[in-house]
């Protein structure tokens, strides 16, 4: 059976595992996910006072990073979450912007922003090709959209999938949205296929990276 991608479902399922989601991702990852997503960001070209939008943006981890980065930034973060978004803001307060929103229906202006990130989020959409074209058409023309999520199937994406289903076993709670997580991975293209995605909605591939022997695949596209 293939993971249920409803929207409504997704929101509810993140929802739920909101409160555990920063700490479950450090026991999942063995606390990798936070030295790879620095590293990724670390490719973008970022310049003072860039616009720049996080996709399905979470607890606001990235879009934080980002303002690490660079105090300058004018950042957006959009989720569907709303308890996600309750945690991003009060991590961040007034110094992001998060909003509410559907990133396969996205409230902003055509070529408003100069970046776009989005990490371990567009797996969770049931609309995939929706979401890259409104990624497209609030990007400007020479922006930069930086996509990061699992990569490449392997022996080192069976192992690391033993290892969450381990983890998963552990887990006290919330335990079916994690096997959500295992499904949805499965089902993921890897990232050649999904790089054919991005060049069908008009994105050229302007650099990628595999960490954790391509377990996890960073693309960055250009518009």
């Amino acid at each position: 059976m293939k993971a249920d991608k409803n929207p409504e479902v997704i929101s509810k399922l993140f929802d739920d595992i909101s409160l555990d989601y920063d700490k479950n991702n450090d026991i999942i990852s063995l606390g990798t996910h936070k030295f790879i997503k620095k590293t990724a960001l670390r490719e973008l070209h970022l310049q003072d006072k860039n616009k720049i939008l996080d996709m399905c943006c979470g607890t606001g981890d990235i879009a934080g990073l980002l303002l690490h980065y660079n105090k300058t930034l004018e950042i957006t973060g959009v989720d569907f979450s709303e308890k996600m978004l309750d945690i991003a803001k009060n991590k961040y307060g007034q110094k992001i912007n998060f909003k509410f929103a559907d990133v396969t229906d996205l409230p902003f202006l055509d070529n408003e922003f100069d970046i776009i990130t989005i990490f371990f989020g567009l797996r969770n959409v049931q609309n995939r090709d929706k979401a890259i074209k409104e990624g497209y058409r609030v990007l400007k023309t020479g922006g930069e959209f930086l996509h990061l999520d699992f990569g490449i199937k392997n022996i080192f994406s069976k192992i690391f999938d033993v290892i969450l289903g381990i983890s998963t076993a552990l887990m006290l709670k919330n335990k079916e949205s994690y096997k959500y997580l295992a499904k949805s991975k499965e089902e993921f293209p890897q990232p050649n296929e999904l790089i054919r995605e991005f060049t069908k909605e008009g994105f050229i591939l302007k650099k990628r990276n595999d960490y954790l022997f391509g377990i996890i695949s960073m693309q960055i596209f250009t518009k």
